[in-house]
């Protein structure tokens, strides 16, 4: 459930706090990204120190470090994050979330925030029970926030009763409710390629290319965490995803991948094929090292086998088959052509010319066809950022 998911958890001053870094590693364990904000009085009941080495990321709790001159921007962390949880919520921070006050880090990201929010309040007995703090929360979840009740239990105080916060593994598990929900592939089995394809001249060269599988590996966790089985064809990559959703096949030729695609696309609902596959291998693959003792050296070529064009043949009408497309030229015409040609449902294109796009780089820049629509060109982001648009992509298809 939490593979990959940006979780910015905010800390504010309550003695539940001390039970933070037990929810950290938790969520870390789990397989979040966490990142800790903390207000002064947070600091009081639990270091920055234990928060910081059990999520391994420093923790936050001005907006400007006077030392080192680093600005932590609220607007960017609240960006950054897929959910943004305030535990333990004291009641201070509610009463100045619910009105509008905005004094502190914590404060800053919370009213930033366009991902969800969960707060989980912890005070005394009777705190908890004041009408303003009843109307606080009541405002916080009409605004769409989601309410982590309080436990009942012995409090600080010495008094028994409800407000104690609910405990670190409570709160993993109404998260990961909450992110189960959100898996529109749940079940679903889909094939993703990624990475090249090297064909042998001898046992020491080969004829390649530059992709480093970057795109292909962020579309299968993409995939993944929407809850797909994935069964990723991997060609030449120095990429080794972990995704419990993830069921890895290493190739290297064209030949392999073309074999492992075809006997696995059978059973899936959706294949993406996004590896960079040669279009041409040595006819003969030497057995030994070629000697360089002639001045010049012949390579006859054979073309390899279409795999996008056999799984589009193979293809039924309850599959779903995105292809891709890099070009130099004519990327539309050329995309509009493959896209008939080989009975794709959508194929993306990207071209050499945009700058940050194609092999090696982070980003990429692409623009989605299919049979039904208009191309959408989309801007230069992220390859993470892409895929979440071809996930998008695809569960218009399949009107999920």
């Amino acid at each position: 459930m939490f593979h990959q998911k940006k979780i910015l958890l905010c800390v504010t001053g309550s003695i539940a706090a001390y039970k933070t870094p037990q929810l950290v590693r938790l969520l870390v364990k789990a397989g979040a990204e966490v990142q800790v904000l903390a207000t002064e009085a947070a600091l009081a009941f639990v270091t920055p120190l234990s928060l910081a080495t059990v999520s391994k990321r420093p923790v936050y709790s001005q907006y400007f470090e006077a030392k080192t001159g680093a600005w932590h921007n609220h607007v960017e962390l609240a960006l950054w994050a897929d959910l943004l949880l305030i535990a333990p919520a004291s009641a201070n921070t509610l009463g100045k979330m619910a009105n509008g006050i905005c004094d502190n880090l914590v404060l800053a990201a919370y009213f930033s925030a366009k991902c969800p929010v969960f707060f989980a309040p912890a005070m005394d007995l009777d705190m908890y029970q004041h009408p303003a703090t009843k109307k606080n929360i009541a405002t916080l979840q009409q605004y769409g926030n989601v309410l982590i009740p309080a436990e009942v239990g012995e409090l600080a105080s010495g008094l028994s009763g409800e407000g104690r916060m609910a405990e670190p593994e409570h709160i993993v598990a109404a998260l990961a409710q909450f992110f189960q929900q959100k898996q529109p592939l749940k079940g679903i089995n889909v094939m993703v390629s990624a990475g090249a394809t090297h064909e042998a001249i001898d046992p020491v060269r080969f004829i390649g290319n530059h992709s480093s599988g970057k795109m292909g590996i962020e579309i299968a966790l993409a995939l993944a965490n929407a809850g797909a089985n994935v069964q990723l064809v991997a060609g030449i990559t120095q990429l080794k995803p972990q995704h419990p959703n993830i069921v890895r096949t290493d190739v290297r030729s064209a030949a392999e991948m073309y074999e492992a695609c075809t006997q696995i696309f059978p059973q899936c609902s959706v294949g993406v094929m996004c590896a960079a596959v040669a279009d041409y291998a040595p006819t003969v693959a030497h057995d030994q090292k070629i000697k360089k003792n002639e001045p010049s050296l012949t390579i006859e070529l054979t073309k390899t086998k279409d795999i996008l064009k056999a799984l589009g043949a193979q293809k039924t009408e309850n599959q779903l088959l995105v292809g891709f497309a890099l070009e130099t030229e004519n990327g539309i015409a050329n995309a509009q052509k493959k896209l008939i040609e080989k009975n794709l449902d959508a194929i993306v294109l990207n071209t050499m010319q945009d700058a940050g796009a194609g092999f090696a780089h982070d980003t990429n820049k692409i623009t989605i066809l299919d049979k039904y629509t208009k191309p959408q060109i989309f801007e230069l982001k992220t390859k993470a950022a892409v895929a979440q648009d071809i996930l998008h992509k695809i569960l218009t298809l399949l009107n999920k």
